[in-house]
Formats: structure tokens, C-alpha cells, sequence
């Protein structure tokens, strides 16, 4: 039902401090640059930075993941240890690496088959949920598919346009670092199909056009379903 992550919004007090991190030191394409708002290109998905003066503010101490190619993975290691304190996991025969911004979102950068150079793609966001039953059940009604429950915490992993993880609270690797009222968009070819799926179960509907849903899920995270048709300038 949905086809691709369009992007996913950050929360971030100051803004240059955060500019600088990801289009210095990670080295993400500057796709638009406002006085409230950056956006970031990672791969095809829109990484946005928002100074927190209307809604939706975007997500507030965030885990997410951004691809690299895994050929990289050791150049990044050994750049990104100069100045700051790495954790590294390792998943299968892939490795991630772990360090936070200057707003404390935890960013995770993992081995992937991607093209790259650099940064080429946003594969994972962690929501942090009031319940796992309740949060599983309406993004399944979205298409997502778990694909993993956790034995050692309270967590729901599921595929869909990218890895979706669920996490009740708890403190573990990323500090159990879920995000605040999260922003993220995605491609879909019939955003009312999108919409009617999940209906039911939403905590309320922001805005409903023809080519576009927004609503908040049961956790008030800002979801928009937006029409393939919809140029990606035209957040």
C-alpha cells in the first residue's frame, strides 16, 4: 500500500549547529535551505530539519538508520571516531555504527547494498509506542510485516517501505531513543485507500485532500500518505 519513505522530519533547536552535522560532517546534499526548515537529501528520502514554531515539530530524540555501502564502512568509522564516541552492533555479516547529533537524535549509520558514494538511503525509524499490540496492529493494516519480536525488550520489528521499529520504553543500545511525536511521509499510490485502511484507528485526521492524507497514529505520530503523482518539492 505504501510504496516509499518521502522523508522523515527532525526536531532541532538550533538550526546551523544541525545543518553543519549532517551537511558536514555526514555529508547529505542540501536539497532546500530556509529560514525554519532544512531539508537534507539521503538517497531518495528527504531528511528535513525544523525549528520547532508550528506542527508538526518533527521527531524529538529520534533512532533511525541511514545506508552506506558496506565497502565504506570502515572509512566512516575511522572519520567519524576522531571526534566522537562510536558504538558499533553488529547484524549478521552486516555493521552499524552509532553516534548522536547535536540534538541528541540517535543516528545509526549500517552496512547496506547500496551504490552510494557516501550516505544513500534511510532503511530504519524507531517509534516509541504506549503499546506494541496496539501500534503492531495499525501499521499492519498499512502493509507493514513483522518480521521480528523481541525476546530481551519490548520491541516489534516490521518491513514496509523501510524497517519500522516499535518500541515500548526501556533503555538499551540507542537508549531506547524512540523519538517524540515523529513526522514522516510516504509515497503511495491511493492515498485514500491509505487513509480508509487505518480510519478507524487513528487518533485524528489533520488533513484529507485528493492526493493527500495527514493524520496522527494512536501515538501521535504525524503520518502523511501522499499521491506518487505529487512532485517531492511539494511538501
Amino acid at each position: 500500500m505504501l510504496t516509499g519513505l518521502s522523508w522523515l522530519a527532525l526536531e532541532v533547536k538550533y538550526l546551523e549547529p544541525a545543518r553543519r552535522f549532517y551537511a558536514e560532517t555526514l555529508s547529505l546534499p542540501v536539497r532546500e535551505d530556509g529560514e525554519n526548515e532544512v531539508v537534507l537529501a539521503a538517497g531518495e528520502t528527504d531528511l528535513v530539519l525544523r525549528r520547532p514554531e508550528a506542527v508538526p515539530r518533527g521527531g524529538l530524540h529520534t533512532h533511525y538508520a541511514l545506508s552506506i555501502p558496506a565497502a565504506e564502512y570502515d572509512d566512516w568509522w575511522d572519520r567519524l571516531s576522531a571526534e566522537y564516541d562510536l558504538e558499533e552492533a553488529q547484524f549478521g555479516s552486516s555493521r552499524s555504527l552509532y553516534l548522536y547529533d547535536p540534538d541528541g537524535n540517535c543516528v545509526e549509520l549500517g552496512q547496506r547494498d547500496v551504490a552510494g558514494p557516501g550516505i544513500d538511503g534511510l532503511f530504519e525509524v524507531v517509534l516509541e509506542v504506549e503499546s506494541l499490540d496496539r501500534a503492531r496492529e495499525f501499521y499492519e493494516a498499512l502493509g507493514f510485516r513483522t518480521v521480528d519480536v523481541g525476546s530481551d525488550r519490548k520491541r516489534v520489528r516490521l518491513n514496509g517501505p523501510m524497517a519500522l521499529e516499535l518500541w515500548e520504553p526501556h533503555l538499551g543500545i540507542a537508549d531506547g531513543r524512540g523519538g517524540v511525536h515523529v513526522d514522516l511521509g510516504f509515497e503511495t499510490e491511493d492515498p485514500k485507500a491509505a487513509l480508509e485502511a487505518i480510519e478507524d484507528r487513528v487518533d485524528r485526521i489533520e488533513r484529507e485532500t485528493d492526493d493527500e492524507a495527514v493524520v496522527r497514529d494512536p501515538d501521535g505520530h504525524w503520518l502523511t500518505f501522499r499521491s506518487n503523482s505529487v512532485p517531492a518539492t511539494e511538501r
